[in-house]
């Protein structure tokens, strides 16, 4: 396969494959706090990989738009070459994280209903918050319509997901998604791996996701593989 590297981030290298595709090829690395701290585990790329096809695969099937072609051995995906809109959208289900730093709000609580946040994707900035506004006023979109679909989608998805990982025994706590344009539709891109979400065992609580190795908890790769081994059947 000829290929042409376009982006090389944290967790992923992104590379031209002609034909309005690219290969997104997951890395073993792992960062935390905007790359300050940095680590890995052998096999990550791949369980990040597989993950990603099993919950886009589920999305397409729902009858959400995704730009996932097909998964490449060991570890990346073809994809749809998306324009990406330089928002990332989070939804939370509970509170966890920096919203409870941000907020004094005790971690673990459930909300009312989801919360939808934006960020600015730049690394450089450590992506920060924006607004509705800042997104329609800086341009990040060209139409209001294009955040609203924005927003259904990912509205769509958490319904989807919820229960999905709720017949599995996890509990979805929050998320992150990226979308862009191809043809004129608005996809959902990039990935949706322990890495951009939380998840939690519902029964015991045990964090399955990122978060183990945020907090030095501990049996990083056993809470990406735990993840891996409930979904892929």
């Amino acid at each position: 396969m000829d290929k042409k590297l376009l982006y090389e981030g944290k967790a992923k290298k992104v590379y031209d494959i002609g034909n309005n595709r690219v290969l997104m090829e997951f890395k073993d690395s792992l960062t935390a706090f905007n790359g300050q701290k940095k680590g890995s585990f052998m096999g990550k790329g791949e369980l990040n990989a597989r993950i990603t096809n099993r919950i886009f695969s589920l999305l397409e099937g729902a009858g959400v738009p995704t730009a996932l072609e097909e998964f490449v051995e060991p570890n990346s995906l073809e994809m749809k070459a998306l324009k990406m809109y330089p928002v990332e959208v989070v939804l939370r289900n509970i509170i966890a994280g920096s919203m409870a730093k941000r907020l004094g709000l005790k971690q673990g609580t459930e909300l009312k209903i989801p919360i939808i946040e934006y960020y600015f994707k730049s690394d450089e900035l450590g992506d920060p918050w924006i607004n509705e506004s800042h997104i329609y006023a800086l341009g990040y979109v060209s139409s209001t319509e294009e955040l609203s679909r924005m927003k259904s989608l990912t509205l769509r998805i958490n319904e989807i997901l919820k229960k999905f990982f709720r017949d599995r025994g996890m509990i979805l706590v929050d998320f992150k998604l990226e979308f862009g344009k191809y043809d004129g539709e608005i996809l959902l891109g990039d990935e949706f791996t322990p890495d951009t979400c939380r998840l939690w065992d519902a029964s015991s609580g045990d964090v399955l996701d990122k978060d183990r190795f945020r907090r030095d908890m501990g049996k990083v790769e056993w809470g990406y593989e735990e993840v891996w081994n409930r979904i892929k059947e």
